[in-house]
């Protein structure tokens, strides 16, 4: 199969319509072809684009920044002598002086296909400048690693932030290329929107269901990325960042395991197990021990769980990693009621909202956690509606088959 880059870098007549025009690229470090040559470097050896510029989104164009909410500052390219800018640095939305250095931009992000990841939201901006600003933008798309199965709430009016980019569930099923057309639908943008599709992508397919396992190489999208079972587990395992427990930042397999020095990670397994069974499937859970190098609880010996999705058990279409996480945290704290597990910080430039709030796009899920007569069966019935909602709402947006 072929990305929307390859495709660009390989067909002429695909590139025919940037003639002229002066070309920016928004990419970071697994924006690379089908051979691993970066997007930024593939582009300017097709001889005939005329690259002017390029931005990087959070963890910067080529990778220079490795732990959460560090931001990256402009550079000038040494081998182009482009200016490379930063959006997430001093802004996160592109200035009018970043603006006037192109026409066309060319969007080359790998998602994850979860709400919160930023690049994201560095879409919905990039969209909404160029409509103002009567500049194009096209997606030279790329998987969703996580496949189409759609889970979790939606978020409400209000709870925007730049880890919730609009009224998407937790798991939203889309590429970038499909996401960008429902950003201008809903947000009635009037823009020069165009996607370059990939070719033979079959998003239920096994093994990768997604991913095209053994057609392609993963390249961590962020530091923390490393694998396709960090992709399939995000979706619930990014809440961890709204808490006190470690999501494994600091160990070799981050976002695949949580815990903390004072759990007891057999008597949470057992609790989760007898409290919604049904939302373990599809995957196995081990108890475990780490002890992270840096970030949360880093050089102490953690207790915790991980979530193994990488062999004959997982069921793409059972595993359902936003219910499990909160699974999680419900047995936690009937286990532990006064245990501290929200984590008050300022997270991704808000203040003043618990992150936990901000990564759920409303408290609902927090208050269900902490309101020890709620059972799973009324997350259920405040999520399920959202669920089906959006799997009729994303419909025409869907590119392939």
């Amino acid at each position: 199969m072929n990305f929307g880059l390859d495709r660009l870098v390989a067909n002429a007549a695909l590139r025919a319509p940037l003639a002229g025009r002066r070309v920016a690229l928004l990419a970071h470090p697994a924006s690379v072809t089908t051979d691993l040559v970066h997007g930024l470097d593939a582009l300017a050896g097709a001889g005939d684009v005329r690259l002017t510029a390029a931005f990087g989104p959070q963890h910067g164009l080529r990778g220079d920044k490795q732990d959460n909410m560090v931001e990256s500052p402009d550079f000038l390219d040494a081998t182009l002598g482009i200016p490379v800018f930063s959006l997430y640095g001093e802004v996160r939305r592109p200035t009018e002086a970043m603006l006037d250095t192109f026409d066309v931009l060319l969007v080359d992000l790998q998602d994850l296909g979860c709400r919160i990841y930023t690049f994201i939201t560095t879409l919905r901006y990039v969209l909404e400048a160029a409509a103002r600003r009567g500049q194009s933008v096209w997606v030279l798309d790329r998987p969703n690693p996580a496949g189409r199965p759609v889970e979790g709430l939606r978020l409400h009016a209000g709870w925007e932030s730049f880890v919730g980019a609009g009224p998407l569930p937790m798991r939203h099923g889309l590429t970038m290329g499909e996401l960008g057309h429902w950003f201008v639908s809903t947000l009635g943008l009037d823009v020069d929107y165009r996607v370059i599709p990939m070719a033979g992508w079959q998003p239920d397919a096994a093994p990768g269901f997604g991913w095209p396992i053994g057609e392609r190489t993963w390249v961590n999208p962020s530091p923390n990325a490393p694998n396709l079972s960090m992709a399939r587990c995000y979706a619930g395992t990014v809440m961890l960042e709204g808490t006190t427990l470690s999501e494994g930042r600091g160990t070799t397999r981050p976002l695949e395991l949580f815990g903390a020095p004072d759990i007891d990670a057999r008597a949470l397994l057992a609790k989760m197990q007898s409290l919604a069974p049904h939302w373990l499937a599809g995957c196995r859970l081990r108890p475990c021990w780490f002890e992270p190098t840096f970030h949360k609880h880093a050089g102490k010996l953690c207790e915790g769980l991980q979530i193994h999705v990488e062999d004959g058990s997982y069921d793409h279409a059972a595993f359902r990693p936003w219910r499990l996480q909160a699974l999680a945290f419900k047995a936690l704290r009937l286990l532990q009621p006064d245990y501290a597990l929200w984590r008050d910080f300022p997270y991704e430039y808000e203040q003043g909202r618990l992150a936990i709030d901000l990564i759920n796009g409303s408290p609902l899920l927090r208050e269900w956690v902490d309101d020890r007569t709620a059972v799973p069966g009324d997350l259920d019935a405040l999520t399920l509606p959202d669920e089906v909602a959006w799997t009729a709402e994303r419909a025409p947006f869907l590119l392939y088959p």
